[in-house]
């Protein structure tokens, strides 16, 4: 048994590495997700480091995979994710995907906004395509005023100044995906009729 134990423990290093390589991330954006130093994260990987629940709990939830994932548990099989409700400035994020790099989904909540809320514009690296389920939502892009009903999409580069918020009356739901600068969504669809220009 001991044995099994040292193989499984000896897997989690190889494991680290290619979970990070995969959502390409870095050691040191690692180490921000997780406030595990740079060189600590390294020795894990390289299996120099013995990993400990305390390391491999953080490290699993930056990759948001469960904890057996890393140490090589039996698969259960069940792949649905279980998203934990986030809450920023009142609005709800629920994840939908389990990789914190790459391309992100997301299930936005947004209560109506106040009369008097904050309308400034904000900027990041990054692309977004956002769908909205039901609702109404306002989307500042720029020097753009939207409103978005259910059903209609946007798609912006987000190093333009942008803000989404939710005029109200009632609460509004959208799907997010969010991708680094230069990963687009790509959306590929069939003219309306033969003649029309793709």
């Amino acid at each position: 048994m001991a044995k099994d134990d040292a193989v499984a423990l000896a897997g989690v290093g190889p494991r680290l590495r290619a979970l990070r390589t995969q959502r390409g991330i870095t050691l040191t954006q690692l180490a921000d997700l997780t406030g595990i130093s740079v060189s600590t994260l390294s020795r894990l990987e390289s299996g120099s480091r013995r990993p400990t629940l305390e390391l491999l709990l953080p490290l699993a939830r930056a990759y948001q995979v469960a904890l057996d994932e890393l140490v090589d548990a039996p698969d259960t099989g069940d792949p649905r994710v279980r998203p934990k409700p986030i809450i920023k400035h009142g609005i709800t994020f629920l994840p939908l995907t389990r990789r914190p790099g790459g391309l992100q989904a997301f299930k936005l909540i947004f209560p109506p906004d106040a009369p008097s809320g904050d309308r400034s514009q904000q900027t990041h690296e990054g692309y977004e395509w956002l769908y909205v389920l039901s609702g109404r939502l306002r989307l500042l892009l720029g020097e753009n005023d939207l409103i978005l009903t259910s059903g209609e999409v946007a798609e912006f580069d987000t190093r333009v100044p942008h803000r989404v918020l939710n005029p109200g009356p009632g609460t509004a739901e959208a799907l997010i995906l969010f991708g680094p600068q230069g990963e687009r969504l790509h959306v590929r669809a069939r003219p309306a009729t033969p003649d029309a220009q793709p």
